[in-house]
């Protein structure tokens, strides 16, 4: 962010192509974004949930239905996390499970890795053979 704000910083500021963040009304982001961010990156403030049928590039609902899914399994689990690894190890469980088994109706039916042509024969059991391919491939590596 800093290397493109020193190439940028002597444009003018309304012709400068700085990093742009995007979020809804809540005004926490724009507290946290004027504290870090302020003159070396642009916020898009205020843009409605479903604000891309309006023709901006800009979405943020894919990223609010990860996070109330994540909210959601943390309420039900009942997890205060004892620690920040503990709650790593989660939130890194539940983006593999997002990435390599769960199918995705945007992307047809299919996982996000398999929409990326990454070839791993993962049986009709994906997360138990997702934990057998690392299992063999990292004993294999020590």
């Amino acid at each position: 962010m800093l290397e493109i704000y020193k190439k940028e910083k002597s444009k003018k500021t309304r012709d400068r192509k700085l990093i742009e963040f995007t979020c809804d009304k809540f005004a926490n982001y724009k507290t946290a974004f004027n504290k870090l961010f302020n003159r070396v990156c642009k916020l898009n403030f205020g843009i409605s949930i479903a604000y891309q049928k309006h023709g901006v590039k800009h979405n943020n609902n894919p990223i609010e239905r990860y996070n109330g899914k994540t909210k959601d399994r943390i309420i039900s689990i009942r997890s205060s996390f004892k620690s920040f690894y503990g709650a790593k190890c989660f939130l890194d469980l539940r983006r593999t499970i997002h990435n390599f088994v769960n199918p995705n109706q945007e992307l047809g039916g299919k996982t996000p890795v398999e929409e990326a042509d990454i070839k791993l024969k993962l049986g009709r059991n994906k997360l138990l053979d997702l934990i057998r391919f690392v299992r063999d491939n990292y004993t294999s590596l020590t």
